[in-house]
């Protein structure tokens, strides 16, 4: 019996499962995390980069239990798809605790978004779509990026705070 899952993995399959596209979330989650902690708020970089290697981490797990249960054991039903509903359920319990109600107006629904973003981009990649999350995560940043232009905001310059920007436009 095979204890270890993932010791006979190639290096293609290292470079092409695992690496490539842990390489591409942490670009996009690092970008939105960057611009969520540059306005000041509670979930910046770690935590963003954090959900998103861990999302696409199951994915690449879920990805590699699916080849294991198809290919080693000769299964023909195989359930791994149901991971990537509890990351999603998981996420979200996450966001909610980032969302306050304080003085008749809601704050934090952006960062909840972004976090759950992060988690999808996190999940597309890890999932071998490749493709697909460097599309979705470049109209990500794209629109973070246009929104704060719009708003006068430009995430790369010095330090700015503005609790005001959180969720307007």
């Amino acid at each position: 019996m095979n204890y270890i899952l993932d010791l006979n993995i190639t290096l293609e399959q290292l470079f092409f499962v695992v690496l490539l596209p842990l390489i591409l979330t942490s670009l996009v989650a690092y970008f939105i995390g960057f611009e969520r902690q540059k306005i000041g708020k509670a979930a910046g970089i770690s935590s963003h980069m954090l959900v998103a290697f861990a999302s696409a981490a199951i994915a690449i797990m879920q990805r590699l239990l699916y080849e294991y249960e198809i290919q080693i054991l000769g299964m023909q039903e195989v359930q791994t798809q149901r991971i990537i509903a509890q990351v999603l359920t998981g996420i979200g319990f996450i966001g909610a605790g980032v969302i306050l109600k304080e003085k008749g107006s809601i704050k934090g629904i952006t960062t909840a978004t972004t976090i759950w973003s992060s988690a999808i981009i996190g999940l597309i990649f890890g999932s071998g779509f490749l493709v697909l999350g460097s599309v979705v995560g470049l109209f990500i940043v794209i629109f973070i990026f246009s929104r704060d232009l719009v708003r006068g905001f430009n995430p790369f310059k010095k330090e700015h705070i503005h609790e005001d920007l959180e969720d307007h436009l």
